[in-house]
């Protein structure tokens, strides 16, 4: 397991969710698309989709009364660092609600970093050897790793794999993964990042 301080030494830039969205409001609204290489056009157009579904749901989230017990019952700093990019769909189904979630509580601190440019980071958090995001990894007030999440949630992995099985691919695969974060509403995020806190908050009361 990592300490967040040796991590910051390697950390090219690290970004609040403000910054991380505005700076991809910024590059939708500078880029001109016609003069984008195919594969580089496909990009921008997973990176507008996926700012809008991110949007969509900072606006409809809203904590349960139960969360923000959860979230208000840490005491002692917490640092939350997120891996991703803002052309990454699990990312724009995943990452509002983590914001939203450390927003309740200013002993939670957000840090995002892009994948791309810290492959350093990165490379510490493969999943099966793969670079998949988003990755969250959570850190007491002294920089030890508590746990980390990611990519996406369990039940979802396992529906994917059972597509997988039955041959379909992208984009239809793209398609069931949307339609799937759609009908479930954050729940099961919610339900795991709960499960995963609640250990944390059991530890600090137990102090």
């Amino acid at each position: 397991m990592e300490n967040y301080s040796k991590l910051k030494k390697l950390i090219k830039k690290e970004l609040s969710y403000t910054d991380y969205m505005n700076l991809t409001e910024e590059l939708i609204n500078n880029t001109d698309a016609s003069k984008l290489s195919k594969e580089d056009l496909e990009i921008f157009n997973y990176t507008k989709l996926n700012y809008q579904r991110s949007k969509r749901i900072e606006k409809t989230f809203v904590p349960s009364n139960e969360i923000i017990e959860l979230m208000t019952s840490f005491n002692s700093p917490q640092i939350w660092l997120v891996i991703t990019e803002n052309w990454c769909g699990d990312s724009a189904q995943n990452l509002p609600y983590i914001a939203k979630l450390a927003e309740i509580n200013n002993n939670i601190n957000l840090k995002i970093v892009l994948r791309d440019t810290n492959p350093e980071i990165m490379d510490k958090y493969l999943t099966n050897g793969t670079k998949s995001i988003p990755i969250m990894v959570v850190f007491d007030e002294k920089g030890f790793e508590l746990f980390k999440w990611g990519p996406r949630p369990e039940k979802l992995k396992e529906e994917l794999i059972n597509l997988k099985s039955k041959g379909i691919i992208k984009p239809e695969l793209y398609e069931k993964l949307h339609l799937w974060y759609g009908r479930n509403r954050g729940n099961e995020l919610i339900n795991e990042l709960t499960e995963l806190l609640s250990k944390l908050s059991y530890s600090e009361i137990s102090q």
